[in-house]
C-alpha cells in the first residue's frame, strides 16, 4: 500500500528531520519526499499505513500534511 500526502515542507534539510522522526514511528517502511513535486510529496510504503498517525506526526511538529486522493 502506498499512501501520498502534500506537505508544506520546502528543502531538503527539513525533509530530512522529518523523515528522521517518521522513521522511528515506523521502523521498515518506504518513506521519501519529491520535493520537486508542486505539492512536495511524501510517499510512505508499507502494507499498512495509517494516515491519521502520519497527519499527527507532521502537524504535532508544526507541519502541513493532507492525504493525496
Amino acid at each position: 500500500m502506498v499512501e501520498v500526502f502534500k506537505t508544506n515542507i520546502q528543502d531538503k534539510s527539513t525533509a530530512s528531520k522529518v523523515l528522521e522522526d517518521l522513521y522511528r514511528h515506523f521502523p521498515g517502511y518506504k518513506i521519501n519526499f519529491d520535493l520537486e513535486d508542486c505539492d512536495k510529496i511524501l510517499r510512505i510504503e508499507n502494507e499498512k499505513v495509517v494516515p491519521g498517525e502520519v497527519l499527527k506526526i507532521l502537524n504535532h511538529n508544526g507541519y502541513f500534511c493532507e492525504v493525496l486522493e
